[in-house]
């Protein structure tokens, strides 16, 4: 493109429209911070209120089990990101992501009142249960299309920038998280906070879900009027059509999640479980690292907008099968905050080439009347089978005295995510988004 060509596109934005698409931005991602907030505070929240639902000696058994928990809430996620899919994909963006957020809100809100096992017995981890499908179900869904929506309503030449956002709000959510329980932690008692202080939390997500439905309310739809009309709109025959994007999402999602939740939800079991780092502290390292990976997702998105979204795939896992490794075995002998907290980030920025473009190259790669559809969907088994399942397994491997199985475990499907990355083809080149307004 020549000088005076770029010059005349650059003129040609209008900063009313400009303001608007931000707004756009932040009120999709609004939505998505609260739904995300909602999933992770169970995951911070397991090691004080895991001996309310599961009364056992052995704090490594309880644990495993609110992961499985945790694990089965991933398990309704194809499940969500089929139907909400569908429903962007024929209803529009708008509707989905407001259904999502408010099935979110019940799902914590049910947490939230739940009786202990000593109250109702065998009933308790069953309701618990229960809840986690339902916000699964709904987490499914919200990913496919507040990616899909923030993908669509981005400026071109600047999707990366822009579409960065859905994690920052993302991480934003399980920053929050850690906030409140360390907050928590400085005012309650150990003690207060397992016999209560961990409901808290859960109250807290489901109240700010009705600013988040608010703002989505006034969001302007981005699905047109000739998608919707599309036969094949939200139908698994449309996305079959596009097996190729389908399996290539699948593919670097199973590495891309896997290393997400262990460096960031599973990290803090990981420094108290087997470093022996005191709870608080570990909190504390969580929360800062959490505060820095949110901050530099923008940069690493705009820097894809430069270099291409393919390229910084192909970094990410090169880096991430390098590191696991050497940082994981390093993290168990390590009690010093600060050197966990740099090791931490260091794997936290390699995975920030992921995480910052993860929705916008899902999008990239099929077309209006089934995007949303194929990116839920495609992210959503991949990120149920390996991302969602990172706790249990890791906890699984360490309870049968084979914990160093489960660095191989990630270092394997990062190399998988290299090979794919590898071989995909480049969004830059053949992407829809790249035709579109």
């Amino acid at each position: 493109m020549s000088l005076a060509a770029t010059q005349s596109t650059t003129s040609s934005i209008d900063p009313h429209d400009t303001r608007k698409r931000i707004f756009a931005i932040v009120g999709a991602s609004s939505g998505n911070l609260v739904e995300w907030f909602d999933f992770y505070v169970y995951s911070f929240c397991a090691i004080y209120f895991a001996p309310a639902f599961f009364p056992h000696q052995n704090p490594t058994v309880q644990l495993l089990q609110t992961a499985g928990v945790f694990a089965a809430g991933f398990l309704m996620r194809p499940i969500g990101g089929w139907l909400f899919g569908r429903i962007a994909d024929r209803r529009g963006r708008k509707t989905a992501m407001m259904i999502s957020v408010l099935m979110m809100c019940g799902g914590s809100l049910l947490i939230a009142c739940l009786p202990t096992y000593a109250m109702i017995g065998v009933a308790a981890p069953l309701l618990l249960l229960l809840a986690r499908l339902l916000q699964g179900l709904s987490v499914g869904g919200e990913y496919g299309t507040s990616a899909t929506y923030m993908s669509e309503v981005a400026l071109k030449g600047r999707r990366g920038f822009f579409a960065s956002f859905q994690y920052v709000t993302l991480i934003g959510g399980q920053l929050l998280a850690v906030l409140v329980l360390v907050i928590l932690e400085q005012l309650l008692t150990t003690e207060q906070l397992k016999e209560w202080g961990w409901r808290i939390p859960f109250v807290l997500g489901a109240c700010t879900a009705l600013i988040a439905l608010y703002l989505r309310r006034s969001l302007n739809e981005t699905l047109s009027a000739d998608a919707r009309k599309n036969k094949e709109a939200g139908t698994l025959a449309g996305l079959l059509k596009h097996k190729g994007a389908f399996l290539t999402v699948v593919g670097f999602t199973a590495g891309g999640s896997l290393m997400f939740y262990t460096f960031t939800t599973y990290m803090q079991k990981y420094l108290i479980n087997t470093a022996g780092m005191p709870a608080k502290t570990a909190s504390v390292v969580m929360t800062c690292a959490l505060f820095v990976y949110m901050v530099i997702q923008p940069l690493f998105g705009a820097l894809s907008d430069k270099i291409g979204r393919r390229h910084s795939m192909i970094i990410f896992g090169i880096f991430a099968t390098l590191c696991t490794m050497p940082v994981l075995h390093t993290l168990a002998e390590t009690q010093n905050p600060y050197a966990a907290f740099g090791l931490i980030m260091l794997m936290l920025v390699i995975v920030s080439f992921y995480t910052s473009i993860g929705g916008l190259i899902k999008a990239e790669m099929f077309p209006a009347e089934v995007r949303a559809l194929g990116v839920g969907l495609s992210y959503a088994i991949g990120n149920a089978i390996f991302g969602g399942s990172a706790e249990f397994v890791a906890l699984t491997l360490k309870s049968k005295g084979m914990e160093s199985s489960f660095y191989w475990y990630v270092t394997v499907l990062a190399a998988i995510a290299l090979l794919v990355s590898i071989y995909m083809r480049d969004p830059s080149k053949e992407g829809y988004l790249r035709d579109e307004p």
